[in-house]
């Protein structure tokens, strides 16, 4: 919700502050003062690597040792990989930690963060596909089924470990790239560019059409994880391998369908395929906000996208979460609001239930990608 009286009060004796210390290390030192609850769960790896990005700023090693100590509380000595892992629940969210493993391991040369991380990579040799080739988003309950968030969560790790350890690995290279083509070839909105939450390639889901498979709806947040595995995964993927163009190709036509979707504020809509913007129960949600403003910031940064069309749509809708969602509190911290709980495809997949879901106040789902745009911005 927006300032309310005391919250305006508390944002003014806090304008020193917040004008002398930049957003991505003032929301990172929000956190770790409050502390975090080690986890290697996606949404804390999200988080752990919005502190990646605050240390590799800054330089200072209290975020480094932040995130060294909560990963180590779940990596063993030998480089077992803890915290309830296990390779048979075949679920992709698993493997959004890897990438935070291929940071200390880059860090330390600590051979057991690459052996924790190669149990990640390992679990993509197994994992069950559709028939098109396509990662199931998990075992159960969602046999060939490929979510736009399951890319996020799987994609850029599978690229940073080839591009490390299996350069010439040409079989993966296409692999990767092989993801992205289905997710486009079922899901994208050749009319809006944007694209829908995930598909069913046996097209047995409640919620999937019977002729392509596709989910009825563009949810924000799935397109706000596929934006982000774009302009992440080209980092990685070699510029010579024929995906790469294609890959900056999808990047081009989805900056142009989400920046036709902003809303007047700023910021996107929960559900964003028409007519639902503006419709009763729809409403602006902060982690789709923040992760399309990092998008669009680091595509602007590496020249994927051109800076005279898309800067002024960044900088609008980080003016709205500066204003809006990143809400001084006591103590000199920050806190994060308007972040919706969750969306999945293990529901009916319609507008009801979608707007249905509670909103999560400090949700490192929208703190991170905050976090993410806050650098990506503080170096304009």
């Amino acid at each position: 919700m927006w300032f309310n009286s005391s919250t305006a009060i508390l944002a003014g004796a806090l304008s020193l502050a917040s004008a002398q210390q930049p957003y991505s290390t003032w929301m990172s030192d929000s956190f770790i003062s409050r502390g975090v609850t080690p986890s290697r769960h996606y949404t804390n790896a999200v988080l752990y690597r919005g502190f990646e990005t605050a240390y590799n700023k800054t330089g200072n090693v209290t975020y480094y040792n932040f995130i060294k100590t909560q990963i180590d509380s779940f990596v063993s000595s030998s480089g077992a990989l803890g915290d309830s892992y296990a390779v048979s629940k075949y679920s992709l969210d698993d493997i959004r930690i890897g990438p935070n493993l291929l940071f200390l391991y880059l860090k330390t040369n600590d051979e057991r963060y690459k052996k924790a991380a190669a149990e990640l990579r390992a679990q993509l040799d197994s994992h069950p596909r559709t028939p098109s080739g396509g990662f199931w988003h998990r075992k159960i309950p969602y046999p060939d089924q490929m979510w736009l968030d399951g890319i996020y969560m799987a994609q850029p790790f599978y690229a940073q470990w080839t591009q490390l350890f299996e350069p010439n690995n040409k079989t993966a290279w296409n692999d990767i790239v092989l993801q992205f083509d289905l997710i486009e070839k079922y899901c994208r909105n050749i009319t809006s560019n944007l694209l829908v939450h995930g598909y069913d390639e046996s097209k047995v889901a409640v919620w999937a059409d019977p002729i392509t498979g596709a989910a009825p709806h563009v949810w924000d947040r799935a397109v706000g994880w596929y934006f982000m595995a774009l302009v992440d995964i080209l980092d990685y993927l070699p510029k010579s391998h024929v995906g790469y163009k294609k890959l900056v190709g999808y990047l081009k036509n989805l900056a142009i369908g989400v920046k036709a979707a902003q809303d007047e504020s700023g910021g996107w809509w929960l559900v964003m395929d028409e007519p639902y913007p503006g419709k009763q129960g729809n409403y602006i949600e902060s982690s789709a906000t923040a992760m399309f403003t990092y998008s669009f910031l680091k595509a602007i940064r590496l020249r994927y996208i051109d800076p005279a069309t898309y800067l002024g749509t960044a900088q609008k809708s980080y003016s709205l979460m500066t204003s809006k969602y990143a809400v001084p509190a006591s103590g000199n911290t920050l806190n994060w609001e308007g972040t919706v709980e969750v969306g999945s495809l293990g529901s009916n997949g319609t507008y009801e239930y979608y707007i249905s879901v509670p909103l999560a106040v400090n949700d490192y789902k929208g703190v991170g990608p905050f976090i993410f745009s806050s650098d990506e911005i503080e170096r304009l």
